[in-house]
């Protein structure tokens, strides 16, 4: 049975970044704690300075600005394409990654997920929008003040800047009418 939950924003815990240069807010993730056991994660950063990136070996990451200019990270000695506002961007969570900031601190969304346990996806909407999956685990990430969601059978959903509706236990396709800037996310078992 489909099963929907609201997680607000100003609920998120926070938590140490595992190199101890910043602090995550943890959003929401599918089992374990701290920073072990997961197969996949979603959280928001704030970067302050340029510096190097936590070390996940076994994990894929995808990043997005959410506010700020933006930044250029270097992986594996590689310079990305600068990483503009709802620009995201795919890289192995065990390389060695540090960022260039271009303009000062910015705010950031990430899906950090174990390649070898779930398929992801990971787009960004602008606008109304009508999308369809059968993904069994849908986050719904909401990047601007009024969101709202409607699921087939469910009252609407609204959402404010960073809340994120999860999705769990679909079976069938799902229709889901957004109007908003969001983020959907599907995650499926391998």
């Amino acid at each position: 049975m489909t099963q929907m939950q609201l997680l607000r924003a100003q609920d998120y815990p926070r938590m140490a970044w595992k190199n101890g240069g910043g602090f995550t807010e943890e959003i929401t993730r599918d089992n374990g704690e701290g920073l072990d056991g997961f197969g996949w994660r979603l959280s928001i950063a704030d970067i302050e300075e340029s510096g190097g990136f936590s070390v996940f070996a076994g994990y894929q990451r995808i990043i997005t600005v959410l506010q700020g200019e933006g930044m250029r990270l270097t992986v594996e000695g590689e310079q990305s394409r600068p990483l503009l506002p709802f620009d995201a961007y795919a890289f192995d969570g065990q390389s060695q990654v540090s960022c260039n900031l271009l303009g000062g601190p910015i705010r950031d969304f990430n899906l950090i997920y174990a390649p070898q346990r779930y398929r992801a996806r990971l787009q960004w909407f602008d606008g109304t929008s009508r999308v369809y999956s059968s993904a069994p685990t849908l986050l719904l990430f909401a990047a601007s003040g009024q969101v709202e969601v409607a699921v087939a059978g469910h009252d609407i959903q609204r959402l404010g800047v960073y809340d994120c509706l999860r999705v769990d236990g679909n079976q069938r396709l799902l229709e889901l009418c957004i109007q908003g800037r969001f983020c959907l996310i599907e995650l499926m078992l391998r």
